[in-house]
């Protein structure tokens, strides 16, 4: 353990490790902030495109400034918002889809880019290092580079704060944001400019390849969480500072690059969310499906109960020839409704319940009334109707049922002849 601890505490004690450590964290809280809009209002791609667009300006930077921390912003900047400028164009008045404009600009300038810090390499014998470019080298940042990556969480925060109605009303409604006097336009291209903005404050540490990962992996991950945006905002920020704390101690420990370590830590993180989510993670929901199988089961057996024992108990036996399930399952079942007190099982015998009656006696009059609306209300044969009676049983509440029997005009009889049961009062199974 102390092995792997080491370099990271003789990394710390370096003044460009606790420049790395800040500019990682910086750049986690911006992009999961800005990135919960971005994949909110289905605008992924575009920072894909972004990330690798501004690569022009870098050159053109180069080109007139040298190496300069400042000349390499504003042109990185600059050549975002041609992008998006382009992109917006190519959508609207072409009219090609997103994902086809998307793909033309950024390639393109990608390309060109390319081309030219090739150009530059042969004629004027300088080298710009394009792997840095690509993958990030947060080891090399500066002073500058930090202080700069500050000034743009500060400005992407203060966009927000101050536009927050605007973008959340455009984004979730954009009728009603026009009714407001929200210009959409205007709010789109705000976005695509904080969005330039956060994708070149994190040039340094994961690159314009990886830079999607932060981007779009811990929005994702938070809207699994919450479903609030001002909840998604914060949390995404935080799975971002945490991804990106935890991905430049993981390649300091195994001397891997810093960029990729962070991609596949938001990675993992998303996916931990994915499985422990507490509404829609793949555990909860496999655990509440198993707990709508079981209650289905359960009201099956209740409602064969209701129609076979006549208010006498009955031999286990007798159910188990009546119903399909596997006879192990059906044991279980019938002793886990025992511990419910929805029936009594004693002697090898069954006997519902009052509570069990109750039930049982909602679950017959919900599929008898249901059938009964099938066939007077929607037009349907008889022999068609049990199996969509057998479903919406389940899932139909008491209000819903009354509802329904006042509409029919309170039946006594369902299609096939059976007697509906009137709603449940107390023991002696009076009706309404």
């Amino acid at each position: 353990m102390q092995s792997i601890l080491d370099p990271i505490q003789q990394f710390f004690l370096l003044e460009s490790g606790v420049r790395a450590l800040v500019a990682s964290v910086l750049v986690g809280g911006l992009c999961g902030l800005l990135g919960s809009f971005i994949v909110l209002r289905n605008m992924s791609l575009i920072g894909d495109a972004l990330s690798h667009a501004i690569l022009p300006g870098i050159v053109v930077a180069f080109v007139f400034f040298g190496y300069s921390t400042s000349a390499f912003f504003g042109g990185s900047v600059l050549a975002g918002i041609i992008a998006a400028l382009l992109i917006t164009w190519l959508q609207r008045s072409i009219r090609i889809k997103n994902d086809a404009a998307i793909g033309i600009i950024f390639t393109f300038m990608f390309s060109i880019g390319v081309i030219g810090i090739s150009w530059l390499s042969h004629h004027d014998g300088v080298h710009l290092d394009l792997k840095d470019f690509l993958f990030g080298n947060i080891l090399a940042v500066q002073n500058e580079d930090v202080w700069m990556t500050l000034g743009m969480c500060v400005i992407v925060c203060g966009a927000i704060l101050i536009f927050y109605r605007a973008m959340f009303t455009t984004t979730f409604q954009a009728d009603l944001a026009s009714t407001l006097g929200y210009h959409q336009d205007m709010i789109h291209y705000l976005i695509m400019l904080l969005l330039s903005l956060s994708v070149v404050a994190s040039l340094r540490s994961v690159g314009v390849i990886l830079v999607v990962a932060m981007l779009i992996t811990p929005a994702s991950a938070a809207l699994l969480i919450s479903d609030r945006l001002p909840r998604v905002l914060a949390t995404s920020s935080i799975l971002g500072m945490i991804a990106a704390l935890t991905g430049l101690l993981l390649s300091i420990s195994l001397d891997t690059p810093p960029g990729p370590s962070m991609a596949v830590v938001t990675t993992l993180i998303y996916l931990l969310v994915m499985l422990f989510a507490p509404q829609r993670g793949l555990i909860i929901r496999w655990r509440v499906r198993k707990q709508q199988q079981m209650r289905v089961v359960v009201e099956d057996i209740l409602k064969q109960l209701y129609r076979i024992e006549n208010n006498q108990p009955i031999p286990y036996q007798k159910l188990e020839d009546t119903m399909v399930h596997d006879r192990k399952l059906l044991t279980k079942w019938i002793r886990k409704m025992a511990q419910l007190k929805l029936i009594k099982f004693e002697s090898g015998e069954i006997q519902l319940t009052e509570s069990g009656k109750q039930k049982a006696n909602h679950l017959v009059r919900a599929h008898r009334l249901w059938e009964t609306f099938l066939v007077e209300e929607l037009g349907l044969k008889p022999d068609q109707i049990h199996e969509e009676a057998e479903r919406f049983e389940h899932h139909l509440s008491e209000e819903e049922i009354n509802e329904v029997d006042r509409n029919l005009g309170y039946p006594k009889t369902d299609p096939h002849g059976s007697p509906i049961p009137r709603r449940w009062l107390h023991k002696n199974n009076s009706r309404c």
